[in-house]
């Protein structure tokens, strides 16, 4: 099982999700990572009403097995109304060191 999938299940067993994205952007940092990179949007009831902090560490413990093999996690969090109310995830940039 690749580690996005290892992720996604995870994710899908822990916040019983209503949107659930998570991308491989691997190929956009320097050197030889191949799965180290990822980007998550998750959108659960569970956050409704909890601050961003307590979300990520919800997050960070849910993956805590994955997390020792992960070099970068972006993570993008909302509560089903906030997805609703303000759908907005910034592009990631290009890791400093890869070459355009």
């Amino acid at each position: 099982m690749s580690m996005q999938q290892q992720i996604e299940q995870q994710l899908e067993q822990g916040f019983s999700p209503v949107h659930l994205q998570v991308t491989n952007e691997s190929h956009m940092h320097a050197g030889p990572a191949t799965e180290s990179h990822f980007k998550m949007i998750l959108v659960s009831p569970q956050f409704e009403g909890m601050p961003r902090v307590k979300r990520h560490q919800a997050v960070y413990k849910a993956l805590a097995e994955q997390m020792q093999q992960i070099h970068a996690l972006a993570l993008h969090t909302f509560s089903p109304q906030e997805w609703q109310d303000s759908y907005s995830v910034p592009a990631s940039p290009l890791c400093v060191g890869k070459p355009n």
